[in-house]
């Protein structure tokens, strides 16, 4: 399964359960409040520095779960590409306390209560979670609380997981976007990690020792390289109680988390690459580099790929989509803990000719930084996108899955604002960014170039616009 959260259009802001004051702070032994913002209070457990945000919501009898590790492919290096989501994979393969032997592996008791769960790896972080009946809330801490640290880590786990990761991989291949994208990145990124991708390079996945694995788990997986989230049909207080319970005596990381330092060196002229394998379209993409997701500057980058690709009167659709030379157009703007990609996509039509769509693709991005936008333009890009947000935090799971991304980026309260940000961009705003980061010699261009299979064959599946975080 892979989720697009909210990388283009589903912006998200303030909690939309319910309108909710904002709490009075719960006093509990062992933890220190450290702020509320937009309903959702942020405290850490003396013990051992777990980050815990709490969202209260009684409209129903639920609660979502979510442990994110700060840890994700940006923190690979040579030979373990992929580490990070295999990893992720093995962390269902039971501890002493949880394994199929006994009938308590996590799968057994989840499914047994009907949860809905899962977990997923992206470039900054790994998250795992659980949406489940309330009166089942505490025997899903206890689950995560103990594979933190109790974890087998078997390497007669780790051959067959393998297999399923490496089929994962091997879908991804199939997918014109997905493997135009590893391309664009792998060229645009020399030096940072997010050169590789999240699902790593195949012979890292299939060789990678357990003993990797086990270093890996070792290095990063520490209450204080974690948040824990819990959003639902909970009191505060009650909440904060379960957490100790089942966290408070897992010690701190023995050694200091180690941090990227890596900076990408500046990019002196453009790049290109092509893919051309089996398939029925073809496909032009051009990225750009822009900065990280708490850059001031987000906000008006977002609405810049709305007011290129997003719906029938963007730029790049009456320009290409009208005129018969795509099927659709698309932005996927970066929102990354390090400076990443805004990368504009343009699935081709039948005949249509991998020049011309980028010639005018960059004609129109030309225009728009030396014209610059309406004020009407950007209204209906920001209503657009407000609405988008909306719709996208329907429910406790929607929140707890998307102020995962905000986490990773390095600070959750940006959830709580992104919107006001949205809402005072202005024309010049998007014309300035414009300017500063859709700059010819930070770009690079990709071309998926079709291979079509012999006469009789079947035909390969469409390009899919799906990318995002892999997930189990």
């Amino acid at each position: 399964m892979k989720l697009r959260l909210l990388f283009g259009l589903a912006l998200l802001s303030v909690p939309g359960l319910r309108a909710v004051a904002a709490p009075a702070p719960a006093k509990m032994d062992g933890f220190t409040f450290v702020k509320t913002a937009g309903g959702i209070a942020e405290y850490t457990l003396d013990a051992n520095g777990l980050q815990v945000l709490v969202l209260p919501d009684h409209s129903a009898p639920v609660a979502t779960f979510m442990v994110t590790y700060r840890v994700g492919s940006r923190n690979e290096g040579l030979g373990v590409t992929g580490a990070t989501h295999l990893l992720e994979h093995l962390m269902f393969k039971g501890s002493p306390a949880h394994n199929r032997a006994d009938g308590t592996s996590i799968d057994q008791l989840l499914e047994r209560v009907g949860a809905q769960y899962n977990a997923t790896t992206w470039l900054d972080r790994t998250n795992y979670f659980a949406n489940l009946g309330k009166e089942h809330l505490e025997a899903y801490i206890a689950i995560e609380a103990d594979r933190m640290r109790n974890l087998w880590l078997r390497d007669s786990d780790r051959r067959p997981e393998m297999t399923v990761v490496r089929n994962e991989f091997e879908i991804g291949e199939n997918n014109p976007i997905n493997a135009l994208e590893k391309e664009i990145y792998a060229a645009a990124y020399a030096g940072h990690p997010y050169h590789h991708p999240t699902i790593g390079w195949r012979s890292d996945i299939e060789n990678v020792p357990i003993e990797k694995l086990r270093e890996f788990y070792d290095t990063y997986y520490w209450p204080d390289n974690a948040t824990v989230t819990i959003i639902g049909d909970i009191e505060t207080a009650d909440a904060l109680a379960l957490v100790k319970k089942y966290y408070g005596a897992i010690p701190r990381s023995p050694h200091p988390i180690p941090q990227v330092y890596t900076v990408e060196p500046s990019q002196s002229g453009p790049r290109r690459v092509t893919v051309q394998r089996a398939g029925q379209l073809g496909v032009v993409a051009v990225a750009h580099k822009t900065p990280a997701a708490l850059d001031p500057d987000t906000a008006a980058l977002q609405v810049l790929g709305s007011i290129l690709t997003s719906g029938k009167n963007s730029r790049l659709y009456r320009a290409l989509t009208d005129k018969n030379l795509t099927t659709s157009v698309s932005a996927d703007i970066g929102f990354f803990h390090d400076p990443s990609l805004a990368i504009i996509y343009a699935s081709l039509a039948p005949d249509a000719k991998h020049a011309d769509v980028e010639k005018i693709t960059l004609d129109e991005i030309e225009r728009l930084k030396r014209v610059g936008v309406t004020t009407a333009e950007v209204s209906s890009a920001v209503n657009q996108m407000l609405a988008s947000s909306a719709y996208a935090r329907d429910g406790a799971f929607a929140i707890a899955s998307n102020l995962n991304e905000y986490i990773s980026a390095g600070d959750w309260t940006l959830y709580t604002t992104l919107d006001d940000a949205i809402r005072k961009v202005t024309p010049e705003d998007v014309k300035r960014v414009a300017n500063t980061y859709f700059v010819a010699d930070h770009s690079t261009t990709g071309w998926f170039v079709p291979i079509l299979p012999p006469e009789g064959a079947p035909l390969p599946p469409p390009p899919s616009t799906a990318t995002g975080p892999i997930s189990r």
